[in-house]
């Protein structure tokens, strides 16, 4: 896979304030980029910056071997970028404004009518083609923003909350769009919704105060967490006292913490010492013993916890009784 998005060191201040300070990241043809930091980390200057729209203080970063400082227009060519909030013009209708746009890409004006088409049809534009964006619910001015930054087929996709404001019929639908283009694409997804960097991004980079703090797959952030190989035990709650006192003597066991689950089930989560897998050894245990389990399964944790422990330092303590 082809380098298509480089960031070297790239920074950003306004006045005394650094926003963006020294980011290193690339994006490979074929990679889905889930983008994350809390609120005012600099996600979103440094995707301004990235997509041409605002000048860095330092550092480079070059889309399609194109450097955004010396050579922005062809940066921009080369980027669908659908901002924050989806600006556009609220007096167009969603065909006119799209037209616009395509015109604007310098597509040939006999072809802009069957790229219209197309993503209408791929992100449900039919009944709203000939009405004012400003009349439009949230959902589908998200849409709207995703068929502007489409229109042009670009190799590199930049999306700040693709499917906020979406139902999950509509988040379904764009996430699977997002995957089939994935192939063909180098696409950056600034989020805040966890469980759409697991269904659709192949890697994640966080940031904090501006600051990369963490790049990898989704298990790479995971296997940070201390209890990555805790296990969970569900059976009868008759039987969990005595289940609860053998396994707390397994060596690897840190601790076991007991939940109330419906129709008279518990839960027994437990913690391994020193991150050693306790998979197997719980397994044994629960045979060797005849504890009459229904569930036994991995429960190390979840991409949230995996979040907080990077960016705050500690992970979720409702953890154990989740």
């Amino acid at each position: 896979m082809s380098v298509m998005v480089e960031v070297d060191r790239l920074s950003k201040s306004f006045g005394d304030f650094c926003a963006v300070n020294e980011v290193s990241l690339s994006v490979r043809k074929g990679e889905v980029l889930g983008f994350l930091g809390p609120n005012g980390a600099g996600k979103t200057t440094t995707m301004r910056m990235i997509s041409g729209f605002l000048s860095p203080t330092s550092g480079t970063a070059r889309v399609c071997d194109n450097d955004v400082v010396t050579d922005p227009i062809a940066v921009k060519r080369s980027i669908g970028y659908m901002p924050e909030g989806s600006p556009s013009y609220d007096d167009m209708t969603v065909a006119s404004f799209l037209t616009f746009i395509a015109s604007v890409r310098g597509i040939a004006k006999s072809e802009i009518p069957r790229r219209i088409a197309i993503l209408s049809d791929r992100l449900d534009l039919g009944s709203v083609l000939e009405r004012p964006i400003e009349v439009l619910s949230k959902g589908y001015k998200r849409r709207v923003g995703m068929a502007q930054a489409l229109i042009h087929d670009p190799p590199v996709l930049i999306l700040d909350e693709p499917t906020d404001g979406l139902d999950p019929n509509q988040k379904y639908q764009v996430r699977n769009l997002i995957g089939e283009m994935a192939a063909e694409k180098a696409i950056i997804i600034s989020t805040h919704v966890l469980e759409e960097v697991e269904a659709i991004c192949t890697r994640t980079v966080i940031i904090g105060q501006g600051r990369v703090l963490a790049d990898g797959t989704a298990n790479d952030l995971l296997r940070r967490l201390p209890e990555y190989h805790a296990v969970s035990v569900v059976l009868p709650t008759l039987a969990a006292a005595t289940a609860a006192t053998v396994l707390r003597q397994l060596p690897s066991v840190a601790a076991v913490f007991e939940t109330p689950l419906p129709e008279d089930r518990t839960r027994l989560r437990l913690t391994p010492r020193n991150g050693v897998v306790l998979l197997d050894e719980v397994n044994k245990a629960v045979r060797f013993n005849a504890i009459p389990a229904s569930e036994i399964y991995l429960d190390g944790g979840t991409l949230d916890d995996a979040f907080r422990l990077i960016t705050t330092g500690s992970a979720n303590a409702a953890i154990h009784a989740a």
